[in-house]
């Protein structure tokens, strides 16, 4: 009622204008919104990126995850042929390494790779590499070591012959080569050392090689 008769408040006097003051100053006001109106949660842009990036961080993952799970065998199937190669390349080191065949008659007493006199009966070793028609396994098996020389089969199967791991294929080469300061081949032109390479495939056609060398230390050992 003051404020529309400002004469009233005059006729009061100074006590009056005194107490009514505060009031035309505006000293009771109403209560600010600037904390009320605080921001609370996030936006729905801020929603948006943060599925976006973590859409994306999962993608990586997965795809991580995937590659793990799909070359996770491929250290066991190297393992198997690795396993493969140095089994036969053992087998192959193991067999006697001498002038003459074996089954030869002068066998456990030639004294050079030669048919005739001191030498073999009738069948050398080592002049030329190859089997003499005996088989891994066969009726006449592999009885030397350059018998192996081209042996290949799909399937390795152990030397009494029974079957193997299918998938892994080998192939066994045998060839004549120098070796610390040893020639390849003697007078006669049989092999005095020869290197053995042994590579097996495994199902993810990765090849695995190994290689060994025989040397004829002992040419009159015979089983």
């Amino acid at each position: 009622m003051w404020r529309q008769n400002p004469i009233l408040a005059k006729q009061g006097g100074q006590k009056v204008q005194s107490l009514l003051s505060p009031l035309e100053c505006g000293a009771v006001q109403a209560p600010s919104s600037k904390g009320i109106n605080k921001q609370r949660g996030i936006s729905l842009i801020e929603l948006i990126m943060f599925i976006v990036i973590i859409s994306v961080a999962l993608a990586g993952i997965m795809t991580v995850m995937s590659m793990v799970t799909r070359t996770s065998a491929d250290p066991l199937v190297h393992k198997q042929a690795l396993a493969i190669a140095e089994s036969l390349l053992e087998e192959v080191e193991l067999m006697p390494f001498t002038y003459c065949d074996p089954d030869d008659a002068n066998a456990a007493s030639a004294t050079a790779a030669v048919v005739g006199g001191a030498g073999c009966f009738a069948t050398t070793e080592g002049v030329v590499i190859g089997n003499e028609g005996e088989t891994r396994g066969g009726a006449t098996p592999f009885d030397n070591v350059d018998d192996y020389a081209g042996y290949a089969v799909p399937v390795v199967p152990d030397i009494t012959g029974a079957g193997g791991l299918a998938g892994y294929p080998a192939v066994i080469a045998v060839a004549p080569t120098a070796l610390f300061g040893i020639a390849a081949t003697d007078a006669n032109g049989a092999a005095q050392v020869l290197r053995i390479t042994v590579t097996v495939t495994g199902p993810d056609g990765i090849p695995i090689a190994v290689d060994g060398y025989r040397t004829r230390y002992s040419p009159r050992a015979v089983p």
